[in-house]
């Protein structure tokens, strides 16, 4: 048996590419979480209350990439030319990590990238999986973060998108016009996050009532609930409990 020892450290190989994961920055902390879930206010009745956690977001990654994903970029990046932009205008940063491409992209630019990644010969990314949010509130002035997945049927190739936006200004431009598909995606993100898409042909809510105060899965949306009584004792609601600590 050889020895491979002094190769290279592999992070994932597909379809015979090998990728690296090579992050040029510093990545980007976007809260510190105390105890097992991060609770505040009731305080954690986990009893792991001294538990510290950095939540971070993996940052730039240095080229090459690595497979594929140098030319999908280098293509991105041609048309943002061509298209007579600058290409740090649209593209915020491009992140490798974990043997998937993330492309940050400036919001008032995304339908326009989602162009361009569809109808380009050499991308043909025809499909988009949806749009789903993530509500980082401790990430000042990006607490709101709108995540696509694409993928390419003809070159059988994924790739996500990740746009961000302010809490005090939680408009992204919608991508329907691009994406049929991403109808209900977004309306359920605004739903449930209160992303608003701006353009969006009819942006409702699909699971809460229309006059429902607020997005539950925002991370400081309080946890609510209802005394549950069983068996002749009383569950108290999850933000009335105390706390262990």
């Amino acid at each position: 048996m050889s020895d491979n020892s002094s190769s290279p450290k592999k992070f994932g190989e597909v379809a015979g590419q090998v990728f690296m994961n090579r992050s040029a920055a510093a990545p980007e902390t976007v809260d510190v979480r105390h105890g097992q879930w991060g609770v505040r206010g009731s305080g954690d009745t986990t009893g792991f209350g001294g538990l510290t956690r950095m939540v971070e977001l993996p940052g730039e990654s240095a080229r090459p990439y690595g497979g594929w994903f140098d030319s999908v970029v280098d293509i991105l990046e041609e048309l943002i030319k061509n298209g007579d932009l600058e290409v740090k205008d649209v593209i915020e940063r491009v992140v490798v990590d974990r043997d998937e491409l993330t492309i940050f992209v400036n919001r008032e630019h995304i339908v326009q990238v989602c162009r361009w990644l569809r109808d380009d010969q050499d991308l043909r990314f025809e499909l988009c999986l949806g749009v789903s949010g993530v509500h980082y509130p401790h990430a000042v002035g990006r607490e709101l973060h709108a995540v696509y997945h694409l993928m390419s049927v003809t070159h059988n190739r994924v790739l996500r998108l990740e746009v961000t936006a302010p809490d005090s200004d939680p408009k992204i431009p919608s991508v329907v016009s691009i994406y049929p598909g991403n109808d209900w995606h977004e309306r359920e993100t605004w739903d449930l996050f209160g992303i608003v898409f701006t353009g969006h042909p009819g942006l409702t809510r699909t699971a809460l009532p229309d006059d429902w105060v607020g997005h539950p899965q925002r991370k400081d949306y309080p946890l609510g609930g209802i005394p549950v009584e069983y068996k002749g004792a009383t569950v108290p609601p999850p933000d009335t409990r105390r706390s262990y600590n």
